[in-house]
């Protein structure tokens, strides 16, 4: 994980390679309903519109640990099917979450970006390294880890449990 403060917004990058191909994992990405179960750091995900699907312009209800409102409201703003979705604050164009598959020869990768404002000043960023983003960086990384775990086990749920 990689972790910088520039003024008073807190970004955290984390990365995940796994053995199954791009499609399988940029099919669980778009599963919004399913973040939390990967996701450790929200609560809920949800499509604004009943029925909607993910792609640009999509509006997602979220509620997390992110600092901020109970659920916040996110617009995507960038979408590339199969490699990329990008989520900004609809208040707050100072909150982001970016997902970007890449693929590989023999794997995919998964990286996440999440921005967020500290709000405080200079007194205001310390308390947020010191606290809310050691707690963030750690779910993330956690999270990655799930997702891994979740993208694998439904690209070969059989082979598995070959060994028993």
């Amino acid at each position: 994980m990689a972790l910088s403060l520039s003024g008073s917004r807190s970004t955290l990058v984390g990365t995940q390679t796994f053995s199954t191909p791009a499609e399988s994992a940029f099919a669980l990405l778009c599963e919004v309903e399913k973040w939390p179960v990967w996701l450790s750091f929200l609560k809920t995900a949800r499509f604004v519109e009943e029925g909607a699907t993910l792609g640009l312009g999509t509006e997602i209800a979220i509620r997390g640990s992110i600092p901020g409102e109970p659920e916040e409201l996110y617009e995507v703003d960038q979408f590339m099917h199969g490699y990329i979705v990008s989520l900004v604050g609809a208040y707050s164009t100072r909150r982001r979450i970016d997902f970007r598959i890449e693929s590989k020869l023999e794997s995919s990768k998964l990286a996440v970006r999440v921005d967020y404002p500290a709000y405080g000043g200079a007194l205001g960023a310390l308390i947020d390294r010191m606290t809310a983003r050691r707690r963030l960086d750690r779910a993330l990384g956690d999270s990655l880890v799930h997702f891994k775990g979740l993208v694998e086990f439904q690209s070969t749920p059989d082979q598995l449990l070959a060994d028993f």
